[in-house]
């Protein structure tokens, strides 16, 4: 039998069980690059605009670290498309690291893959349907996001090179995914591992913009960041891309046939005998399982809330006049540029503080499916009680991002602009003034989970929704009462606006019946 048998009916299973999944990254991706270069590319509608911004980002520490620079101010391309080059482009890492881990350690996991494997299906297949499904996946969004940009009037070389750009990041993070899940034993080892391979190499090619130019060599998105999109294209440094995604998929291919199924090449730890006093409780072992995800997002919002506050007070020449703050304006922002820009910053990281409570939400389908929810309910363990242990982290969890952010934003926001008691409260508030939204995508995350678990992902696709909405909606002309769908769109544009108390009161008692409705559901249906 050959090692690569059954690999095309594997791979039309993956396709067949990312039919949600896969679809919703695309589209939200696809939508930040396009509608991003859509709406700079009105706000920077002239060359001194643009070099403007151009010489103020090159100059700020704080942005050249989150985002890179801008390789050629005088470019429309590369100033539109200047802020998906960080952050964004990173999220296609973790799009390609989800996918191969999930058709790879975690079917090996689950025990399916040992299952299949006592068919007719090669040592191999598996492996390789999963890159496959991975690679699928970034070419699409290469088509979608290159034919994207060339319908917008941008540069035919350019926008093939951005979407190679983001490609390319994609293939060799599917690369480095494909050997961290030969490594460990279980999937969520392996996206750690990935994702701190991923970390890393963000924060190399950071301190490499911001000091010393040579480390930016030293890490893979480094290495994309100088193909420089619509700035004189490097086609030379996709040669660097795709060694080092082979050497990746070589490796991968050679320890997958040193190791037995189940297996991981690093060994495992072995716990303690007995538990420790602190552990006698479901909220004391949520917090176990949740401790790790929450810290990390914890450190995040501290890096991004610290960058923010220290680019507050560019912010008028960072948008280059009247143009950017009409673009603001129309994302939200009602009293003056510094205010906008606030205001559209924090609705943003609303956004990314959904996205962990969508997280800390679905441990508990994690739980279900992996069976291990069944030995606790065996005990004195109540379907309620344990639910209640992961949801209050969706709902504390959030609210400590959004004070870690409303803190380092306003601290070094007011110190800065010598009124840090003017302007700290302001700042503050309008960070926690984003909660009731999040509790209520949170709300509808648990009623997913209770009402139809198999689709309980599907949060992930409204967070897309609500994204695009929030972000995108008001630059399209949307019906009104298409935006209303949002609950971001109801929350009080502070700082600037208005504060209005109805509305935070309705999303609370939203979300808080949401999630009676979830658990009610999950009360009375099966376990599984």
């Amino acid at each position: 039998m050959s090692d690569l048998a059954g690999t095309g009916l594997l791979a039309k299973i993956n396709f067949r069980r990312d039919r949600i999944m896969m679809p919703g990254w695309l589209y939200l991706l696809t939508a930040v690059a396009v509608g991003t270069a859509y709406s700079s590319r009105a706000t920077y509608d002239s060359a001194a605009k643009r070099l403007e911004f151009g010489a103020t980002v090159n100059k700020n520490p704080a942005l050249l670290a989150l985002y890179g620079p801008v390789q050629d101010p005088a470019s429309i391309g590369s100033v539109s498309l200047w802020k998906v080059g960080g952050i964004a482009a990173a999220l296609v890492a973790v799009m390609s690291i989800l996918i191969t881990v999930r058709h790879t350690r975690a079917d090996e996991e689950a025990g399916r893959l040992e299952l299949v494997s006592a068919g007719v299906v090669g040592r191999y297949a598996a492996l390789t349907a999963g890159v496959t499904t991975a690679l699928t996946a970034n070419v699409v969004l290469l088509v979608l996001v290159g034919g994207g940009l060339m319908l917008l009037g941008l540069p035919v070389a350019g926008s093939i090179m951005f979407a190679l750009f983001w490609c390319s990041i994609g293939v060799m993070f599917t690369g480095v995914a494909a050997v961290t899940a030969q490594l460990t034993t279980t999937s969520r080892a392996a996206n750690g591992l990935a994702l701190t391979v991923l970390a890393g190499s963000y924060l190399i090619r950071a301190v490499g913009d911001v000091g010393p130019s040579w480390l930016v060599w030293a890490s893979p998105l480094g290495w994309t960041a100088r193909l420089r999109p619509y700035a004189g294209e490097r086609w030379w440094v996709l040669a660097i891309v795709v060694a080092f995604a082979a050497v990746c998929f070589v490796s991968a291919f050679r320890l997958v046939g040193r190791r037995d199924i189940g297996a991981g090449l690093l060994p495992d730890r072995l716990g303690p005998a007995e538990a420790v006093a602190g552990l006698r409780s479901p909220l004391a072992l949520a917090w176990r399982l949740q401790r790790g995800l929450l810290l990390g997002w914890i450190a995040g919002f501290a890096i991004y809330g610290a960058a923010i506050g220290g680019v507050v007070d560019n912010t008028q020449d960072m948008l280059g006049g009247k143009g950017g703050r009409d673009f603001l304006s129309k994302l939200g922002g009602h009293s003056g540029i510094v205010d906008a820009f606030l205001t559209t910053t924090m609705g943003l990281m609303g956004l990314f503080a959904s996205a962990y409570a969508v997280q800390a939400v679905l441990r508990l389908r994690s739980e279900e499916t992996s069976q291990l929810v069944e030995p606790l309910l065996a005990t004195r363990v109540g379907r309620i009680g344990w639910a209640l242990s992961h949801i209050v982290f969706a709902v504390v969890g959030p609210a400590i991002l959004m004070i870690v952010d409303g803190v380092l934003v306003g601290l070094i926001h007011g110190l800065r602009a010598h009124d840090l008691a003017g302007e700290f409260p302001r700042v503050f508030w309008s960070a926690l003034v984003q909660l009731p939204a999040v509790w209520v995508l949170a709300g509808i995350t648990v009623a997913l989970f209770g009402l139809a678990p198999r689709i309980a992902v599907a949060a992930w696709g409204l967070l897309g929704a609500f994204l695009l909405l929030g972000q995108l909606g008001p630059l399209l002309k949307l019906k009104q009462w298409m935006m209303d769908l949002s609950p971001f769109t109801h929350v009080p544009k502070l700082p600037g606006a208005e504060m209005r108390a109805q509305p935070v009161i309705w999303m609370i008692v939203v979300a808080a019946a949401l999630t009676a409705l979830g658990l009610a559901a999950f009360r009375r249906r099966d376990v599984g």
